[in-house]
């Protein structure tokens, strides 16, 4: 019995060294964590919105696009859209660059992989997001739009003024879920060689082969990370409730 439990002590000392050793490129390998996945939200709502309006809008052309792009993201895997626009994006460039030569600017031809990852990330989520805000959007009652016309609000006015801070308090817990995937998403992005918290995980354990301690540190900073955004965001959520009903 004391044989087991002195082995145990030894297995977890040399698995707390090995995870206090990591511990500096761990944190460094976080920040990047957090710069791709607000960086990617950021752009994802951006692009979010312009699809969620161009669905609204009913536009002949664009509608159907918009209806494209959303069903692509949303049929096929996030790991498969990472590798697709890691390689795809520079390979079309460089096409174009072959047969017009200095029109393509360079950042496109030599695509740096920061870009390419946010993009992924980016082009994902914001699919997703579309059609949170494009239901929330619809989901306003005519009346509404109706009541702003009667006061002399022209189309874009309503939807600014009127429409979308009502939906986007709909699409509010929508979105911050989002973000929480999306964090965690971005533990896809170590397959192109990004270093962030999976990355550094797997190059540690590449080098001790104890997936223990790198693993279940990456774990648990993913859990800490999802549980203050999370908070925030029900904070957030309890701040624009109070907000509505005065």
């Amino acid at each position: 019995m004391m044989e087991l439990l002195n082995t145990l002590f030894s297995d977890l000392k040399l698995m707390w060294e090995n995870a206090a050793a990591a511990f500096p490129a761990m944190v460094l390998a976080t920040r990047y964590t957090l710069a791709y996945a607000v960086g990617s939200m950021v752009l994802g709502v951006i692009i979010a919105f312009v699809v969620a309006m161009l669905r609204v809008s009913r536009t002949p052309i664009l509608d159907p696009l918009a209806r494209l792009y959303v069903s692509v993201i949303r049929g096929t895997p996030l790991l498969v859209q990472i590798y697709m626009t890691y390689y795809g994006v520079p390979s079309f460039w460089q096409t174009i660059d072959a047969s017009f030569p200095k029109l393509v600017p360079d950042i496109l031809i030599d695509f740096p992989v920061w870009l390419a990852g946010t993009l992924a990330l980016a082009l994902n989520v914001g699919a997703y997001m579309s059609e949170t805000i494009r239901g929330s959007i619809e989901g306003i009652s005519k009346g509404q739009w109706e009541a702003a016309r009667s006061l002399g609000l022209n189309h874009l006015q309503t939807l600014s003024l009127v429409v979308l801070p009502q939906a986007l308090r709909t699409a509010l817990p929508s979105m911050g879920n989002s973000f929480v995937g999306l964090l965690k998403d971005t533990s896809l992005l170590s397959v192109i060689t990004i270093p962030e918290l999976m990355k550094v995980a797997y190059e540690n354990y590449s080098r001790t082969f104890d997936g223990r301690a790198y693993f279940l540190s990456a774990a648990l900073i993913y859990w800490v990370l999802s549980s203050i955004f999370s908070a925030l965001q029900r904070r957030l959520e309890a701040h624009l409730a109070r907000a509505h009903t005065v």
